[in-house]
């Protein structure tokens, strides 16, 4: 869909667009399944996005403001801006339900809901993405990123990354 003078798009339609773009660290995992899309303002022709970022030091950050901002401007606005929104806190809560069996499928471990109280322990406790089991330790708090955890699944003796709970 191309926005024009005859076409008016929603807040919506860009929300539905962004179901395109994709987070750099996890492919299958688009920026709206990860919940960082915070607001989307329409002003005639231009169109802020308002994003924020799931850790403050994120490496993907600029990648994925430059993607949405290429995507809405491909909608045919004009004049586009991407901002990170730090008064904000992102948390795991914010992931779609689609996205988490996503990451499944993508075999990361996914983070329970959790209201605002966990512990460490849930963030030890996972379920093993590739059997399913529960009979998984946490190997290292820290995985590949800032936000995934290191754990080991007894049953079918795979290692696996898990999103922690936030």
């Amino acid at each position: 869909m191309v926005a024009s003078k005859t076409t008016i798009l929603t807040e919506n339609d860009i929300l539905n667009s962004l179901q395109e773009v994709m987070d750099p660290e996890i492919p299958v995992l688009s920026v709206v399944d990860l919940g960082i899309i915070e607001d989307i303002i329409i002003n005639d022709d231009s169109v802020t996005v308002m994003m924020l970022p799931t850790f403050t030091a994120c490496p993907a950050i600029k990648i994925m403001q430059a993607q949405i901002r290429e995507k809405v401007m491909s909608l045919g606005y004009s004049d586009v801006e991407v901002r990170v929104d730090d008064s904000t806190a992102w948390h795991s809560d914010r992931m779609t339900e689609e996205g988490k069996q996503k990451l499944e499928a993508f075999g990361l471990g996914t983070p329970l809901r959790h209201g605002g109280e966990f512990d460490l322990n849930a963030i030890e406790n996972s379920k093993c993405p590739h059997c399913l089991s529960a009979n998984t330790t946490m190997n290292s708090l820290f995985g590949s990123t800032l936000c995934r955890s290191m754990h080991y699944c007894f049953d079918c003796r795979q290692g696996f990354e898990r999103f922690k709970p936030l």
